[in-house]
């Protein structure tokens, strides 16, 4: 069979999956923290026709003659640069300036995840006599401190603020409390982060173990801008672009499988 047909297959499978990830890359355009992903490419293997040879007294050397037999997916990385951010005024909407991550409570005791996406609020606590709320988001995860404990704010509490640091300051009763500090992770290999749904990241063997620590301090996890969150970091005119190539060159595979075809087509025909 002619080899160039697998070739063209393996090209259709890979551009296919490139447009899946272009496809979700333009369907988060709007989501807050959310990171692209990018699809990179290999050659599969090449089958060996002649090998190479030295030189010799009289005769020079002889490079491989080598047909390439396809394409495969390399990697399909995500892309951790910022994103911009967008103002709101809400003091619970948060942005970090710098490679940090918040870190909310999982499914299991004991279990973190990582965000981007600052959308926090404030819940009713644990049950419906608590005196205290507790900062979670739209799952119902709780922002924790560095030693994994949730951060809780008294219900009658008023002027409610974030600081760059990650402080939490909050007025009761007239008098100022501040000594609870949003921690932030960093790993790092970020792009080995798996992504778990709903602008989750969770860690994975290559990510690295996450180091904590607070905004601003030592570890350059970055600093808190309250009022404001991270848009996606996703570029329509690029996507766009590269859907084009990615569409153009899927019409090249399939003209491939097409011609290949054809040529079969006419050693069929040879007798008749």
């Amino acid at each position: 069979m002619i080899r160039s047909m697998y070739s063209g297959i393996s090209g259709l499978k890979n551009f296919q999956t490139k447009l899946d990830v272009i496809g979700n890359n333009i369907a988060n355009v709007n989501t807050y923290g959310f990171k692209k992903g990018r699809t990179v490419f290999k050659d599969l293997y090449s089958q060996t026709v002649s090998g190479a040879t030295g030189p010799t007294g009289n005769r020079g050397g002889v490079n491989p003659n080598q047909v390439g037999l396809g394409s495969q997916i390399a990697s399909i990385d995500t892309l951790h640069t910022p994103g911009s951010t967008q103002f709101t005024g809400n003091t619970l909407d948060m942005a970090i300036e710098g490679d940090g991550f918040f870190r909310v409570a999982g499914d299991v005791a004991g279990e973190f995840l990582y965000t981007r996406a600052g959308v926090f609020y404030l819940d009713q606590g644990e049950d419906e006599n608590a005196t205290e709320a507790r900062i979670v988001d739209g799952e119902g995860r709780y922002l924790v401190q560095e030693d994994g404990s949730p951060i809780t704010i008294p219900i009658d509490a008023t002027s409610l603020s974030v600081g760059q640091n990650g402080v939490v300051s909050y007025v009761q009763a007239g008098t100022l409390n501040d000594d609870q500090t949003i921690s932030l992770a960093k790993f790092n290999n970020p792009g080995g982060l798996s992504k778990v749904g709903g602008n989750y990241y969770q860690q994975s063997t290559n990510s690295g173990a996450p180091t904590l620590g607070e905004p601003l301090g030592d570890g350059g996890h970055g600093a808190i801008k309250s009022g404001s969150l991270e848009m996606s970091n996703v570029d329509l005119s690029e996507e766009f672009t590269e859907m084009i190539v990615a569409q153009r060159s899927f019409q090249a595979n399939t003209r491939i499988i097409t011609t290949s075809d054809e040529i079969l087509q006419e050693l069929v025909n040879l007798k008749r």
